[in-house]
């Protein structure tokens, strides 16, 4: 809808709702000559910078939302909102440049996202109060500052694809149970071990910590500390040493990513603990609903959270929003760990994504792989995997994208349908001189190519099996029973030729006296 950007009613607004209306490309005067109270100028084409009496018309606003315009220019100095109640403040997906302003009191929502703001993060951030700080993707530089983890009641925090550096600091402060839920600090320059102030984050259950320079081991406290993690996401760093068996441990983790670091040693058998990945996930339990459901500002209840996540999985990187959701995923490719595959891997069955290349693992595929029937994505190239591709894996009917490239496999390639309706069929094979059959254009010496057979036409075969065997038994029993009888008794013999002789005679005068009446009516 398009409204005039000069509007100026003869009422004073106090509400209002302008989602998606054309109001721009200058900011709206009618609303700067309001007292505002709620206000969602979002996605409005505005092209123009926010005038100073805009900042004065909401001083007692509850909830602003400005989001997905092209807003320019800075923020004012501080953030100023009377009265007591909480504010909620949505300028994400803008142009705005600048620091970050002195935060109100009584701010429980801010984000900031989406623009091009620099400087240090603020070492006070001035927002007791505040519930969730979004701040992902602008060009924010220097440390962390330790008020950012003394917020009692900080829950969501987001400073993600920023150019943060250097170590967490030691906060002398930091409340021994902080409430933070949910950690996003992907794609920075943080540097050194894995931070030891998370032990005081026990009920986080979304951490990210992707694409920054963290080194050293994993840590063995992760399953006592952080026991209700349900997303960890540590690639593309520099971790190193073996992965610890209590990582294994996490209950409620469904997506597990530690690709891309320096790991060695073997896959812990104990990941059949993780039972996260063994059911599917419920959306009423999961804390990515809420996070992703894409809620408006405006209502001081929902929280919003609109960032996609980026994510490998079918051979290529994708982006999901809501459906992160209901990704149970496992990646523990680009590291150098060896050994076989643990067979307790099929017993995680709700998994949709398992990527394990890029590692020197050694042994056979293990026939418990087919148990993973929900899996969308199963890529185990770049090893050195020997033995035959086990048959079982035509039976993975969710199956979208399949890698066993370059191992050491050998025999004859399955077929079935759904390992037919895969696409690109020969690059899954390439890099195994081992195998033969029609996708690799190697002669199996003629031998048949295994073909797979479900579980239950294999039940179905054995039921028909055993019936015509029972009636092939029976006959033969019954043939040698009379047999034996005719040649071991001798009245036997005579009854039984005496009544075929009756019969035959019966026969005969029946069809004799039927001719001979037949002629005569003639």
């Amino acid at each position: 809808m398009l409204v005039n950007n000069t509007w100026n009613g003869p009422f004073k607004l106090t509400s209002g709702g302008f989602r998606s209306c054309i109001l721009g490309p200058q900011f709206p005067v009618g609303v700067v000559r309001s007292t505002i109270n709620t206000l969602d100028l979002s996605n409005t084409g505005i092209h123009d910078s926010i005038p100073v009496e805009f900042w004065t018309a909401t001083r007692h606003a509850r909830a602003l939302d400005l989001s997905g315009n092209q807003i320019v220019g800075r923020l004012p100095a501080n953030f100023r909102f009377g009265g007591l109640e909480p504010v909620m403040l949505d300028i994400s997906s803008n142009q705005l440049v600048g620091p970050i302003p002195e935060l109100s009191k009584n701010l429980i929502y801010l984000d900031l996202s989406r623009n091009n703001l620099s400087g240090s993060l603020p070492s006070n951030i001035g927002a007791p109060k505040l519930e969730i700080l979004v701040l992902f993707k602008n060009s924010f530089s220097g440390t962390i500052p330790c008020s950012m983890f003394e917020l009692r009641h900080l829950w969501f925090l987001d400073i993600s694809e920023n150019l943060l550096n250097g170590s967490f600091l030691n906060c002398p402060r930091v409340p021994k149970t902080s409430s933070i839920t949910v950690l996003n600090l992907n794609s920075n320059n943080l540097s050194r071990g894995f931070p030891s102030s998370f032990q005081m984050c026990k009920g986080l259950q979304f951490l990210d910590i992707a694409n920054n320079k963290f080194s050293g081991s994993l840590p063995t406290w992760i399953e006592s500390k952080l026991p209700y993690l349900q997303f960890l996401r540590l690639r593309s760093n520099m971790f190193s040493g073996r992965i610890p068996v209590e990582l294994t441990m996490l209950k409620h983790l469904q997506y597990l990513d530690i690709a891309s670091n320096n790991l060695s040693g073997n896959i812990p058998p104990s990941l059949g603990n993780l039972f996260g990945m063994v059911q599917t996930p419920n959306q009423q339990d999961l804390l990515f609903y809420t996070l992703h459901a894409g809620l408006s500002a405006i209502d001081k209840y929902s929280y919003a959270y609109n960032d996609s996540l980026s994510v490998v999985t079918k051979g290529q990187q994708l982006e999901f929003t809501t459906g992160i959701a209901y990704m149970v995923n496992m990646d523990f490719s680009c590291n150098s760990l060896t050994g076989e595959i643990p067979h307790e891997i099929g017993m995680l069955i709700a998994l949709k994504s398992l990527n394990l290349s890029w590692n020197d693992l050694s042994s056979t595929i293990p026939l418990a792989i087919g148990e993973l029937r929900a899996v969308e994505s199963l890529d185990l190239s770049h090893n050195e995997l020997s033995g035959e591709i086990p048959t079982s894996l035509a039976g993975l009917t969710s199956l979208a994208h399949l890698n066993l490239s370059y191992n050491n496999l050998t025999g004859t390639i399955p077929s079935g349908n759904q390992l037919q309706a895969l696409d690109d069929q020969a690059s899954i094979y390439i890099g195994n001189p081992g195998l033969c059959g029609p996708l690799v254009s190697r002669s199996c010496s003629g031998m048949e190519i295994t073909q797979w057979i479900p579980e239950d036409q294999h039940e179905g075969m054995s039921d028909a099996l055993s019936l015509y065997l029972g009636i092939c038994t029976g006959f033969v029993a019954g043939l040698w029973i009379i047999f034996c009888g005719f040649l071991f008794k001798r009245n036997w013999r005579i009854i039984w030729f005496s009544f075929f002789d009756c019969m035959c005679d019966w026969v005969y005068v029946r069809a004799a006296v039927s001719w001979a009446s037949f002629t005569r009516m003639e």
